[in-house]
């Protein structure tokens, strides 16, 4: 608490001082709140990493050194709301957003309740002024939001956690297990993870429909996307975009020439990944991404999937699921990377679903098949609009669905486990 209220009281002063006429001086206070954001990342998220790295190094060199690593946990949202307060100064200086005078309404805009531990990453521009206006009840928005949560609360409690008790097994013992489970663990954390961040996010966002605000969209069906490019314009939306705007875009983009725009897309990916966890395995995660983002740079093809997937039409062309399979393929084989406990377990995994392929009768997590397919499905029909929440105009069916998913929450509580993006 001490650390957000810190953070909070320093980039609402800065926000002052960097609004200031003389350019000079705007830009000091601007670096000095850059610094003292990446500060606070680095010693209570980075710090352990970077100590064990140096030693590492060092031993190298014959140098046998005892490095002093902090042992604190790592403060929750820590990672979101220094970015809440750096794209607020970022802001002020480009002149896109003024100094807010009532402390009261910037420190709301910080650590708004619903996205304060995992988001999603709100802009002062978006949600500030929501601050500042009054707000009635909305009776239609309530509902939206009701409807909201009960959704969240069914991908994260009867979907995600309950394929993490299948997988987690699997990951923790993978040289147990054969080929086709390892691969089926894979796929599961795929669902585990997006029903679980999904999930989250549907929850803060209807929570803060009851509230009267309209927090910005996480996620549109990221495993419906036909190319990676398609696929982080849909996946955790939110530090996407945060990354494009105050990153991507201020080292050029991809307007600064074709080299320039591959390192800044190796830059941005990488950074991502260390973003989510002071660790080998989020670099690597991120750096798979860039290579298979890379190809769409260069070919001029990553902006060309910015329509609904079977826009007009009930199932995909074949095309369309070709590109579906086989991006969901690749994000899977990514995903090992960031679930795996070690660079090495990781290795480990890969090496197991090539070479294992005995006893192909002993295959454990076949219902990881049947809870991924639910979601699917369900989210097939939701496609168009990941706010809309389309339901049945006859009101017992609608009501038996409510009754349904509120039911398989209340049955599935008890063995529930705590949001994966709590750690970041």
């Amino acid at each position: 608490m001490g650390l957000l209220v810190l953070s909070t009281i320093l980039d609402y002063t800065y926000g002052f001082w960097v609004a200031s006429p003389n350019k000079r001086k705007a830009l000091l206070f601007l670096w000095l709140s850059i610094i003292n954001n990446l500060g606070i990342l680095a010693i209570f998220k980075y710090y352990n990493f970077f100590a064990l790295q140096f030693q590492v190094a060092l031993e190298q060199l014959g140098i046998h050194t005892a490095p002093y690593l902090l042992d604190i946990a790592l403060p929750v949202g820590i990672s979101f709301y220094t970015f809440h307060g750096m794209s607020y100064v970022f802001d002020i200086y480009r002149g896109q957003q003024k100094p807010v005078r009532s402390f009261i309404d910037y420190a709301v805009f910080v650590s708004f309740f619903p996205l304060l531990v995992a988001g999603p990453i709100e802009r002062a521009g978006h949600l500030l002024p929501q601050v500042q206006q009054v707000r009635k009840f909305s009776y239609g928005q309530a509902l939206e939001g009701c409807r909201l949560i009960l959704w969240g609360l069914f991908k994260k409690v009867v979907i995600a956690d309950a394929i993490a008790q299948v997988i987690d097994p699997i990951f923790t013992n993978y040289s147990d297990y054969n080929s086709p489970t390892l691969i089926l663990a894979c796929i599961g954390f795929a669902f585990q993870i997006y029903g679980d961040f999904s999930g989250y996010s549907d929850i803060a966002l209807g929570t803060a429909k009851l509230f009267g605000f309209e927090l910005l969209s996480n996620f549109r069906f990221p495993y419906f996307s036909r190319d990676i490019a398609e696929f982080w314009r849909r996946w955790h939306i939110s530090l996407s975009s945060w990354f494009k705007d105050y990153l991507y875009i201020p080292l050029g983009g991809s307007k600064a020439g074709t080299t320039k725009a591959v390192r800044n897309t190796f830059i941005i990916f990488l950074v991502s990944g260390f973003w989510h966890g002071a660790s080998w395995n989020f670099i690597i995660w991120g750096f798979i991404h860039a290579l298979g983002f890379l190809p769409l740079l260069l070919l001029g093809r990553n902006r060309k999937n910015t329509d609904t997937v079977a826009q007009n039409q009930l199932l995909p062309s074949f095309g369309e699921l070709r590109q579906m399979l086989f991006t969901f393929g690749f994000v899977c084989f990514a995903w090992i990377f960031f679930r795996a406990e070690s660079l090495q377990a990781a290795l480990g995994m890969i090496s197991g679903m090539l070479t294992n392929w005995n006893h192909l009768a002993q295959i454990t997590g076949k219902s990881i098949i049947i809870l991924g397919g639910l979601l699917l499905a369900i989210d097939w029909y939701l496609r168009h609009n990941e706010r809309q929440l389309r339901v049945p105009a006859w009101q017992p069916l609608r009501l038996a669905i409510y009754f349904s998913f509120a039911l398989a929450i209340w049955l599935k509580l008890g063995g529930e486990q705590s949001f994966i993006y709590f750690q970041f």
